[in-house]
């Protein structure tokens, strides 16, 4: 039986993607669809202090409308979501609607799994987030699914609302946790371009090397397979393309609206179960406990991982560099060059990290799931230290 490139790709319980429309008109297609009557809204808190785009979108539900939210900070602490799963309980809530960043995505979705399983209080966490045992195994915690349902407008290009996992940071221990469930994953999700005008330039950059990142990783992980390869080169194509085209004129929505399909193609092969690796794995230490934002974790980490994982997955390495439209380089080099074009930092310290904090990053890495799943093997946190010293 042919095996060198066979795979079973797991599928979400999203059922519709709306690419291009105004989230205000999709939304309340959405809503009448599902029926929905007490739909609870979280929203960035930028985005509702700043611009109309929430206050269209509350108009356009109307009625249906039982609880505006904001205050998600970056990284989804614990006790934000706490304060926002007490809201959703005091109003029924039987729809989530999000729309924001990926903090607010991955709030949305552990909200959901919040309602039905009661959490109340820090504690009651406990048990549901996947991690690496004693042994170096990950640990996938089962239970039953949310029932409530989520829909996802997305303003950055993180890709979260694509993936069943939502990521918190324990507050208290300062450690970011993943939580998945099939049925976490929004029932439908909102591409509007124009919804994307009012994010920071540097956050929209910075997420878009998190969603080239995905693709990096996919194509260049040792576990993937022809489809997932494929997407992500098209990924690749899309975003190397599109995120310079956006940074030449802010304004213009088709770059736009390929970015955001490039952040989607990025994440099926994430979702379809092709490994992430270290650059993933250190950018989740980054942000949980450094608090170094999303998407600058990849901006500062991608390219070291490619150079510490060339000797492993060289050809590999070589499509995304003719992804890239640079076949001759290397793609290391390729890709430092792409993230300085677009403005974003290139190293730790250029994102406050100093060289005493390097030791307690590499041990928190060693207990993230993808840490086993790099290409090439990271036997400790030795390993890793090296990496962030490339990075430095």
């Amino acid at each position: 039986m042919f095996s060198a490139n066979s795979a079973t790709l797991g599928l979400t319980a999203t059922e519709r993607v709306h690419i291009g429309r105004r989230a205000a008109e999709a939304l309340a297609e959405e809503v009448q669809t599902l029926g929905a009557q007490r739909v609870f809204l979280l929203v960035s808190t930028t985005l509702r202090n700043t611009t109309a785009e929430t206050s269209d979108i509350e108009a356009a539900l109307g009625d249906s409308i039982a609880c505006v939210f904001d205050g998600i900070k970056a990284h989804g602490p614990r006790s934000d979501v706490l304060a926002a799963l007490e809201a959703a309980r005091a109003v029924d809530t039987d729809l989530i609607i999000t729309v924001g960043g990926g903090s607010v995505t991955d709030a949305g979705k552990v909200i959901a799994l919040g309602l039905k399983h009661g959490f109340e209080k820090h504690e009651d966490f406990e048990g549901f987030y996947v991690y690496v045992d004693e042994a170096g195994e990950t640990v996938v915690p089962q239970f039953d699914a949310p029932e409530i349902r989520v829909i996802c407008c997305p303003t950055t290009l993180s890709g979260g609302e694509f993936n069943t996992m939502g990521g918190l940071t324990d507050d208290k221990e300062n450690k970011k946790q993943g939580y998945t469930h099939r049925m976490m994953a929004p029932i439908a999700i909102v591409l509007d371009p124009a919804l994307t005008i009012h994010t920071p330039e540097w956050l929209w950059f910075s997420t878009g090397v998190r969603a080239l990142d995905h693709a990096l990783e996919a194509l260049g992980s040792t576990h993937s397979n022809h489809f997932c390869d494929g997407i992500a080169g098209s990924a690749l194509r899309l975003l190397g393309s599109a995120l310079p085209q956006v940074k030449a004129d802010g304004k213009d929505l088709d770059a736009r609206l390929r970015c955001q399909v490039g952040a989607w193609q990025s994440m099926i092969p994430v979702i379809g179960g092709v490994p992430m690796g270290a650059s993933h794995a250190i950018g989740h230490v980054l942000g949980g406990t450094a608090d170094v934002p999303h998407g600058y974790c990849s901006c500062v980490m991608a390219p070291s991982v490619l150079a510490f994982n060339q000797s492993v997955n060289g050809e590999k390495q070589k499509q995304i560099s003719a992804c890239l439209g640079q076949p001759d380089r290397a793609a290391s080099e390729i890709v430092d060059e792409f993230i300085t074009g677009l403005g974003m930092p290139r190293s730790l310290t250029a994102v406050g990290i100093t060289e005493d904090q390097l030791d307690l990053i590499a041990e928190y890495t060693m207990l993230d799931f993808w840490s086993r799943t790099n290409p090439r093997e990271i036997s400790g946190p030795k390993d890793v230290r090296g990496i962030l010293e490339m990075a430095l």
